[in-house]
């Protein structure tokens, strides 16, 4: 039986999920997906936070990723601290087994186990929906990509024991890294 193991990403593990990246956002028009550099950079910012890039390991093989990265949400009152998830990715020869949503449970799951309240994310309403995600601009929060509706999303996290502050609202401000992808 082929076992799933989800956990943090290690610094040995980053040949294989540039690997994961490139197969799972391959387009026929670019050499290197812009996720692939997306994750580079993140990892050598501030926004990085080792605890919360999750790999999926199927039978000794990382095959799944999801990253969440520290962004910032500003209003006139306050700058407060969010995440934003993506990229996800599973290896093409590895889809529809439920090693996408396995490993973006995992990275949320850490997330609320760390006391974090705000994660938004831009992707398919359909799949993120399962995870509780639902339209961001219903919650008071504006970015790049407010202008696209439903695929600009967020969740709020359980409150931790002493977190127990409304999620922040305001425009979501993303790390330079991201204005690439």
């Amino acid at each position: 039986m082929t076992t799933l193991r989800l956990r943090p990403e290690d610094p040995a593990d980053t040949g294989a999920v540039r690997r994961v990246l490139a197969a799972a956002f391959a387009r026929p028009d670019v050499t290197t997906p812009p996720e692939v550099g997306l994750v580079d950079e993140l990892r050598g910012s501030h926004a990085w936070l080792p605890e919360l890039a999750m790999v999926a390991e199927y039978g000794g093989e990382v095959v799944g990723y999801a990253l969440l990265s520290r962004v910032r949400v500003s209003s006139d009152e306050v700058s407060a601290p969010a995440l934003a998830l993506g990229p996800v990715a599973v290896a093409p020869h590895r889809r529809r087994i439920g090693l996408g949503a396995a490993v973006v449970q995992a990275v949320l799951d850490a997330a609320t186990e760390l006391g974090e309240r705000l994660v938004v994310v831009l992707g398919d309403p359909a799949y993120y929906r399962r995870f509780g995600f639902s339209r961001a601009d219903r919650m008071g929060l504006t970015s790049p990509w407010s202008g696209l509706g439903e695929p600009w999303q967020a969740l709020v996290l359980p409150p931790s024991a002493n977190a127990e502050a409304p999620p922040p609202r305001g425009e979501v401000v993303f790390p330079p890294p991201w204005s690439k992808v």
